[in-house]
């Protein structure tokens, strides 16, 4: 009894405090997102002398964020589109099929989660260059050339999570819906991926927050006119100014499409990614 209470005690310390780590920093960008300007830029305040939502205003004028928006919300669907449909085919080939090199696939796929992303980073932008040289092909300072790049990053683990949730899948079901008609496609499209939506969902979610706030490739891969917002929101600091308190408001809204998809999905992100690591 005494060791029960003892652990209660010691589980609402520990959460209080995780609590606090993660909800402070909130705070303080909240508030300093109401604060004018002179607030935000001298000593630390707890809560604005002045509350105002200028800065919410102002944010969308003192850079073109909309524009950003409109590019990182093009990119990073286009991304998870994708890299979605590359890995279930993938997945689903590793999961139901044998063939030539299949083990050595598989092992390339993990293996390239081991290494930091900035390693690809000077190989791909050579890449990207030599290939416009020789077909005209331009990819580096455009859209597609940034999709490609968050597909190296997204495709690997994607492919290996959603072949570990195919496996958990009876293939009987397939066999059934094989003998009922279905095409190979069929049983892919009609049996297997309902079954493992959670899996998909997942994925999807994986595929999306990683090319929405990336920072260094987009910062090498980008120009003015397709800047994506985490690169963009640097542009609230001038050589003569920074606008702490645009910042701020400017991170919040921009933190909204992936917090409010997160918490709709987090069911089904959580499902799919217990499901997929431990099969």
């Amino acid at each position: 009894m005494h060791d029960t209470r003892a652990f209660k005690v010691f589980r609402a310390v520990v959460v209080t405090v995780l609590a606090l780590f993660t909800l402070l920093p909130l705070y303080v960008m909240t508030t300093s997102a109401m604060k004018p300007l002179r607030d935000v830029q001298g000593p630390f305040t707890w809560w604005p002398s002045t509350v105002t939502l200028e800065p919410f205003v102002d944010m969308w004028t003192t850079v073109p964020l909309a524009r950003y928006f409109v590019n990182s919300a093009v990119v990073a669907t286009s991304a998870t589109l994708a890299s979605l449909v590359v890995a279930i085919f993938a997945a689903f080939a590793v999961s139901r099929y044998r063939f030539p090199g299949r083990a050595a696939f598989t092992t390339t796929v993990l293996s390239t989660q081991m290494f930091p992303g900035v390693l690809f980073l000077l190989p791909l932008f050579i890449i990207f260059v030599n290939l416009d040289q020789s077909t005209g092909i331009q990819l580096v300072g455009t859209r597609a050339g940034l999709v490609i790049t968050y597909l190296t990053f997204s495709l690997p683990f994607s492919i290996w999570m959603l072949a570990g949730y195919f496996d958990g899948i009876p293939r009987e079901l397939d066999e059934a819906a094989r003998v009922d008609g279905c095409s190979p496609m069929g049983a892919l499209v009609r049996v297997v991926l309902p079954a493992a939506r959670p899996g998909v969902i997942a994925v999807a979610i994986y595929g999306f927050m990683t090319a929405w706030g990336e920072v260094l490739f987009a910062s090498v891969m980008t120009t003015d006119v397709n800047r994506t917002l985490a690169v963009g929101l640097r542009e609230y600091s001038t050589q003569t100014n920074v606008y702490w308190n645009e910042i701020m408001a400017a991170s919040l809204v921009v933190s909204v499409p992936v917090v409010v998809g997160f918490l709709l999905l987090q069911r089904y992100f959580v499902a799919g990614l217990t499901a997929g690591a431990v099969k």
